[in-house]
């Protein structure tokens, strides 16, 4: 069987990179997928992948997950099992040199959207007693990074928003857990020097970057009935930087 065999999941930021790593593994998974994202093209060709990895009804939404009303009016009458927040920005810069819009968009579009999203389901899977809520936070959330005020802030903010939305939906049968990936391969890890790669692997005992399908695997135990009991935590996925 299986592990998310009848389940239906939303995946933000589900068109490229950790996003639809995610949305693939719960494909394959036996999931029917929705991701969102802003960018049409892209959104179609993952649409097509995720039906190539698992045959049952997958679609997409173009929506901007940092404005409520956009949510709403994308969503509305909508009911998932599973909410993962993943969309995310990075607009980096020494803080003497970030301007207000810097600050705004990181905040929004990585930390608000969360609200946005949830806000947007919560009544009906209260109404279930049951569901999963998984938020992608990230290390530099945990540690700080120069040049990374806006973005360690709003990832740090997913963890606290984590725990706190646990607490209060745990008597309802709905956990709610993060996930703080490392450095993995992506788009905005291929951009970065060879010596800037090398300095990142001195940090990271297991000497790789990781995978996507290394956030993508613990995104698939966090969404299984084998976490039925994890709620309000933060899985930390990074090849053993922060030990």
């Amino acid at each position: 069987m299986k592990l998310l065999e009848g389940k239906k999941a939303l995946v933000t930021g589900g068109t490229r990179g950790i996003g639809l790593g995610i949305a693939l593994e719960y494909a394959k998974n036996g999931a029917s997928v929705v991701i969102c994202g802003t960018n049409e093209q892209r959104a179609k060709e993952a649409v097509s992948k995720l039906m190539e990895a698992g045959g049952l009804e997958h679609g997409y939404k173009i929506v901007d997950v940092s404005k409520l009303a956009d949510v709403e009016k994308a969503f509305s009458g909508e009911e998932f099992d599973i909410v993962v927040n993943c969309a995310g920005i990075t607009r980096d810069k020494l803080f003497m040199r970030m301007t207000e819009d810097d600050w705004d968009q990181v905040i929004d579009v990585n930390l608000k959207s969360c609200y946005n999203v949830c806000s947007q389901f919560v009544k009906s899977l209260m109404k279930k007693r049951s569901g999963k809520i998984i938020n992608i936070s990230s290390v530099i959330g945990l540690t700080g990074n120069p040049g990374q005020v806006n973005y360690a802030s709003s990832k740090f903010g997913m963890v606290g928003f984590t725990r706190s939305l646990a607490i209060e939906l745990g008597k309802r049968g709905i956990c709610v857990n993060a996930i703080a990936p490392g450095f993995i391969e992506t788009d905005m890890t291929d951009a970065l020097s060879d010596t800037v790669k090398e300095q990142l692997l001195g940090q990271i005992p297991m000497n790789r970057l990781g995978q996507t399908k290394d956030i993508a695997h613990a995104a698939v135990f966090l969404a299984s009935s084998m976490s039925d009991y994890i709620t309000g935590q933060t899985i930390v996925v990074d090849g053993g930087m922060l030990a």
